[in-house]
């Protein structure tokens, strides 16, 4: 792809995205939403239990999207309360360390406690492990960690996941400017989240290179026009050669992170997102 990297001002970036977040509709009432503050591995961890009414056993452990930059608790408030009104299960979303002040592996390591702490504290079952975009990408990462621990998450629900951070599929270079995502601004963002010395295509990274056999059962949606599709159906391709129950569908006409409000206009982008959540209920049982 020509030119340079597009970069932008973080804090002004992630302000907009707040404000943006504070004044679209919050969405389904539940019958209970939570902030929490937990001791995480750099000090307080943030936390927000989503509730819903009737609320099965199961928690949802959900990392939000946003480049590891950008994003937090109220970005995807929305999302998270639809998530839960969808499957019943609580969700508990994680407002974890961000680039470029805090580089991989503070993500991750956060999002481990967080996880860790869901499993005492919200119930018996293992947590699946959910995000989109970047949050998706960190889903994977920590489910890989669980895995090594011998303590695997109940599951991971990945919408429009970063699976590759060497960013050099066909779809990276076919719709990497014009469809919402931008490719060179995707590059300067990894090269924020990487400290010096790690490569984009290690294995600790990029789990669409790592050793995947022993993951739960994953659900994946990927989506037309995003540049992340190819790493996303690469990573679904090589979930099943390593024997892990995948359900994966690239969703016609959509772009990237429809699941995060788009809804809002698009009615095919409203059954698409419905059908996310079908694959979330069958996938919580």
């Amino acid at each position: 792809m020509r030119g340079g990297p597009v970069t932008f001002d973080v804090d002004d970036v992630r302000a907009q995205g707040r404000a943006r977040a504070l004044a679209r509709p919050r969405g389904p009432e539940l019958r209970q939403v939570t902030d929490l503050e937990i001791d995480g591995p750099a000090g307080v961890l943030a936390l927000r239990l989503y509730e819903p009414a009737e609320p099965r056993g199961r928690v949802i452990v959900y990392l939000h999207g946003g480049m590891w930059m950008l994003g937090d608790l109220e970005t995807h408030d929305r999302t998270c309360r639809l998530l839960a009104d969808a499957t019943s299960a609580r969700v508990l979303a994680v407002d974890f360390r961000r680039a470029p002040e805090h580089p991989w592996p503070a993500a991750v390591e956060d999002a481990l406690a967080a996880t860790a702490w869901a499993a005492v504290e919200l119930g018996r079952d293992s947590p699946v492990l959910a995000g989109d975009s970047s949050g998706g990408h960190l889903a994977l990462l920590v489910a890989l960690r669980l895995r090594e621990r011998a303590r695997p998450c109940g599951g991971l629900l990945l919408a429009c996941p970063n699976t590759d951070l060497r960013l050099g599929s066909r779809s990276i270079e076919a719709l990497g400017q014009g469809w919402g995502l931008d490719a060179r601004s995707l590059r300067w963002a990894v090269g924020q989240w990487l400290p010096a010395g790690v490569a984009p295509g290690d294995p600790a990274v990029s789990p669409v290179v790592a050793e995947l056999s022993g993951l739960p059962p994953t659900v994946l949606i990927t989506a037309d026009h995003d540049p992340l599709r190819d790493e996303g159906d690469a990573l679904a391709e090589a979930l099943r050669v390593a024997g892990v129950p995948v359900v994966h569908r690239c969703e016609p006409g959509m772009v990237h992170g429809f699941i995060q409000n788009l809804d809002l206009v698009s009615p095919a982008a409203a059954r698409a997102t419905a059908r996310f959540h079908r694959d979330a209920r069958a996938l919580l049982g």
